[in-house]
């Protein structure tokens, strides 16, 4: 064959790949207002930037192969913000983005090269589950499943990112869960199977929300980050994420150049903190106070509420905060904030992000609900994380630290530096429950109020400063300055900023 019958023969079967699962299909999902592959990762990758590798890859069953454009997979490598990325997008209008044989390949070669080059992986899931009857007989599980030792090995070399939009089961749904961040669109639903399939298997129809909805997933699994109303949106909080992370656990998170108007006004907080030491407050408007305007990216917000986990900057500098918020059950740690803590504690231990913790906690949700939850088992998860973290810590003591709640949240010795603000109480529990229990006093008894107040004395900060289990008591508006010198000082310079990365294992759902 000529040579230019085999470079028109090559034009046509790209051209033929490119087409998708065709313009009908394509033209339904306009209709819909969901982006196809293609508008996808246009809005993911940085323009220009994308080489797709595995474009004539198809079905391996004969019958399949002209109806299966790229094998319902868009895969390659690309650039987000400047920064190498590899990524995998699913086409549904190619057989659902079904798992096959052949697309299994293609992502496992973006993986595998993004993991030994040192590069973030992206995945864009939505896909109906295994390829049938692909999957089905002996011949059909010794091609697709097993083969691959590293599928879902993570060791957190390098970043993850996926995303879960419309339907998405099976893969779709194990990649989110093996992700360092997932984003789920809302009005999408991610489980293990279709709702068909669970429905023939428990012999009754089930309902979408209730099987893997957004809600569900926000507020009681806790598998997704972030949620967000279109495709456009999930594209957005990805590149975002990334923004955050190094591009491989061997290198630091990129600094920004901080704008002159990037800083409030740190006299504000005390607008904030009320000085009734029982009225709640929002730990959320002095974080927007203490880090650099427009910084604060929120994770897993409505889960384990109580608690708030986000990335931000601090004059620049990539930084994980972990605070309590006594807006929700006084700051009280349910099982589900201990978990969300953990996660949080791993990702940034991982990649060598420095953590600041802002403490104002009564204590850990007690209860039979919270023994239900498990919640000893999470305690000590929490507790064994704050203890291996080895990433530059900082603990502020905003208010209550009770019991060993103070110690899980970086209190102690389990950071590199510990400083309190005046209004700071430190003890083992609660004044109101200590005077009940040292005084066999309530407060419908006479004396009560003499004895809290004698309870209380002792709980201020000046005798853990004065021995030095505090570093330093701090003005609240003089907490952001602190922090910018002490992580100066507290760089891990012996090592190049990489930390002992010791969790970088730790299962990424549990």
């Amino acid at each position: 064959m000529k040579h230019s019958e085999l470079m028109n023969e090559l034009d046509k079967r790209r051209n033929a790949a490119a087409g998708m699962g065709g313009e009908r299909k394509l033209e339904k999902r306009r209709e819909s207002g969901d982006l196809n592959a293609q508008e996808r990762l246009d809005q993911l990758v940085d323009p220009g930037s994308f080489f797709e590798v595995g474009l004539l890859g198809a079905s391996a069953f004969e019958q399949d192969k002209d109806v299966t454009p790229r094998d319902g997979k868009i895969v390659g490598f690309g650039k987000i913000d400047g920064r190498h990325a590899g990524v995998v997008v699913n086409d549904f209008t190619t057989k659902g983005a079904s798992t096959s044989t052949t697309n299994s390949k293609k992502m496992g070669y973006i993986r595998k090269t993004c993991n030994e080059r040192g590069i973030p992986f992206v995945h864009i899931g939505e896909s109906t589950g295994a390829r049938l009857p692909d999957a089905m007989g002996s011949k059909g599980m010794g091609q697709m499943l097993g083969n691959d030792t590293t599928q879902f090995r993570r060791v957190r070399d390098v970043p993850w990112a996926s995303a879960a939009l419309n339907t998405s089961f099976g893969s779709s749904a194990w990649l989110c869960c093996c992700s360092d961040f997932a984003v789920m669109k809302k009005g999408s639903i991610m489980s293990v199977s279709s709702p068909r399939l669970v429905s023939m298997a428990i012999g009754e129809k089930v309902d979408l929300e209730e099987l893997g909805g957004w809600r569900l997933h926000a507020e009681q699994t806790g598998l997704i980050d972030y949620f967000v109303d279109s495709d456009e949106e999930a594209m957005t909080a990805i590149r975002t994420f990334l923004s955050y992370m190094p591009a491989n656990a061997k290198e630091l998170s990129p600094r920004t150049v901080v704008a002159e108007d990037a800083v409030s006004d740190q006299e504000a907080i005390l607008d904030v903190i009320p000085e009734s030491r029982t009225q709640v407050y929002n730990m959320k408007k002095i974080l927007e106070i203490v880090f650099d305007k427009g910084s604060i990216m929120e994770l897993k917000a409505r889960f384990g509420k109580s608690l708030v986990t986000c990335l931000a900057r601090l004059d620049g500098r990539v930084v994980g905060v972990i605070a309590n918020n006594p807006l929700t059950g006084g700051g009280a740690l349910s099982a589900e904030a201990c978990r969300k803590a953990i996660d949080f504690t791993v990702l940034c231990d991982s990649f060598n992000i420095p953590l600041i913790r802002f403490v104002d906690t009564p204590g850990f949700v007690v209860g039979t609900e919270a023994e239900r939850k498990g919640a000893p088992g999470q305690i000590m998860n929490f507790m064994n994380a704050t203890c291996l973290t080895t990433v530059p810590q900082i603990t502020v003591l905003c208010r209550k630290a009770y019991g060993r709640a103070y110690v899980a949240m970086g209190g102690g010795a389990h950071n590199d530096t510990m400083v309190a603000w005046p209004m700071a109480e430190v003890s083992f529990m609660d004044p109101v429950f200590a005077t009940n229990i040292v005084h066999n006093r309530t407060a419908k008894d006479d004396g009560f109020e003499e004895a809290l107040a004698h309870i209380q004395k002792d709980l201020e900060i000046w005798d853990m400063a004065r021995i030095f289990s505090a570093h330093d008591v701090i003005k609240p508006q003089e907490t952001r300055s602190f922090m910018i010198k002490m992580l100066q000082v507290q760089e891990r310079r012996l090592s190049g900023g990489v930390g002992e990365r010791i969790m970088r294992s730790w299962p990424t759902s549990f």
